[in-house]
């Protein structure tokens, strides 16, 4: 059975690897291992050794100290010690939005984090409207189609004739 240290530094190191938009592949190649071993390293089935985190540490831009960082107090059966307000950051839509705000500029990064604030605010204060359907398309929207790009992905106008 995993120790629960050694899952929790496995998530560390999965949660990177996605930041960085690795591969198990491309991270095992830079370590010198197997995606095999990335994979059991991940899990927690296997642990790292200290020259290995240190690999990955250079590998992933962090220092060695960020996989212990929160990993506190006596290991819960269930869940990795120091993770319980962190577990979102593992679900993979969590790394997708970390990802396309760490690609915005500082300005819109501003802009975002209010926008996102405000929404979160208004969602635990249950002021979300409600879910609308999607709009009809009007008669102007279906005359004018995009076409296919066999046909150089141009927009057409149709004419309505009688």
């Amino acid at each position: 059975m995993p120790n629960m240290v050694d899952i929790a530094v496995g998530k560390r190191v999965k949660h990177l690897r996605w930041l960085n938009g690795m591969t198990q592949e491309q991270l095992a190649e830079k370590i010198g291992v197997k995606f095999q071993q990335v994979q059991k390293y991940e899990t927690g089935a296997n642990r790292i050794s200290a020259s290995r985190l240190f690999y990955l540490s250079v590998s992933l831009n962090v220092p060695v100290s960020f996989f212990f960082e929160g990993v506190s107090g006596p290991p819960d059966a269930k869940r990795p010690p120091g993770f319980s307000e962190a577990d979102n950051l593992y679900e993979r839509g969590s790394v997708e939005l970390l990802r396309a705000y760490r690609d915005l500029d500082a300005d819109l990064r501003i802009y975002f984090l209010d926008l996102l604030k405000a929404m979160a605010r208004r969602g635990r204060e249950g002021e979300l409207p409600e879910q609308k359907q999607p709009a009809q398309k009007s008669e102007a929207a279906e005359k004018t189609a995009p076409k296919s790009a066999e046909d150089g992905g141009k927009t057409v106008t149709k004419t309505a004739t009688k």
